[in-house]
């Protein structure tokens, strides 16, 4: 780009003599390969940001269907109070996982019900906050309880959820898979996946730590990670970010210029911005490497 800078200033320098230096099509085709760059930087910004703060995940359900124990069976430690009682977690607890070099937020809130106990529904507002931050929703039902009480009672609340956050990917997870027979098992997949996109259901038993791989491997298919086994450049500072948008801007400038005739000196104006924005990621681009650069590869008396 600095070449290309360097032989547009040359014709500027030399107007009076209506020389051309810099190649057009050759200029183009470096124009479409630096947007080409520019976009697949800017896209894994995505990726980027999740690497640096983690996907948040919230566990969400009824009170006393597994949600502290699915959150320890994933962390593979003791880190949320398991209890017969219904209601026992009245706050959120948050901790982090990596899975498959992708950081997870794992937010274990308190059991949705009505209730009139006044600490447990300030636990439930803020499960209903956590959810608005939430990327993906695991929505964890009682599979033993399926089997007695029916479909209907789950199917409604999560309808509730998919109504009030249409966007989110929600993940139903039918927990005490060993204690539900396989014709049932068939039986509530079917029931709970007549929507072809979402959700996604899945059988565990977070007790015996059964089903857990295959959950983390649904959580991974919610993140676009190509680009880390592919193994490019990943942006992750907000900085640069803003540097790559500004210059991909500038760039598609130029090449309006060059496809409309633009006159050398009106590209020239564009061209410096691509360098200087260029520039606020690598160093400064400054006229005086610009100069440096005329003198060094081009054949021009001072």
């Amino acid at each position: 780009m600095l070449n290309f800078a360097s032989l547009i200033e040359l014709e500027l320098d030399f107007a009076e003599e209506d020389v051309e230096f810099a190649d057009r099509t050759q200029f183009n085709t470096l124009l479409e390969r630096i947007e080409l760059v520019l976009k697949r930087l800017i896209d894994s910004f995505a990726i980027g940001n999740v690497i640096k703060n983690g996907i948040p995940i919230a566990i969400v359900g009824e009170p006393n269907v597994g949600k502290s124990t699915l959150l320890n069976a994933l962390l593979n430690e003791e880190r949320a109070i398991v209890s017969e009682i219904a209601g026992t977690t009245r706050d959120t607890i948050e901790d982090e996982l990596v899975i498959g070099g992708i950081g997870f937020r794992f937010i274990d809130t308190a059991g949705i019900r009505d209730t009139k106990d006044v600490v447990e529904s300030i636990g439930i507002k803020k499960t209903f906050e956590k959810i608005e931050q939430a990327q993906v929703v695991l929505f964890l039902v009682d599979g033993f309880r399926l089997t007695v009480d029916g479909l209907t009672t789950v199917k409604i609340e999560i309808e509730k959820i998919r109504n009030q956050y249409p966007l989110k990917p929600i993940v139903i997870i039918i927990n005490k898979k060993d204690l539900i027979p396989l014709e049932s098992q068939s039986t509530i997949n079917q029931e709970l996946t007549t929507d072809n996109d979402q959700p996604t259901t899945i059988f565990i038993s977070a007790k015996n730590k059964i089903g857990i791989d295959d959950l983390k491997k649904q959580l991974l298919s919610f993140v676009n990670t190509g680009a880390l086994r592919n193994n490019e450049t990943i942006v992750t500072n907000t900085r640069h970010y803003d540097s790559l948008l500004k210059a991909l801007e500038e760039i598609q400038k130029v090449k309006f210029g060059l496809q409309s005739n633009l006159s050398s000196d009106l590209m020239a104006i564009d061209i410096k911005e691509a360098l200087y924005h260029f520039g606020m990621i690598t160093g400064q681009v400054t006229n005086d490497e610009l100069l440096g650069n005329i003198f060094a590869n081009f054949c021009i008396g001072k």
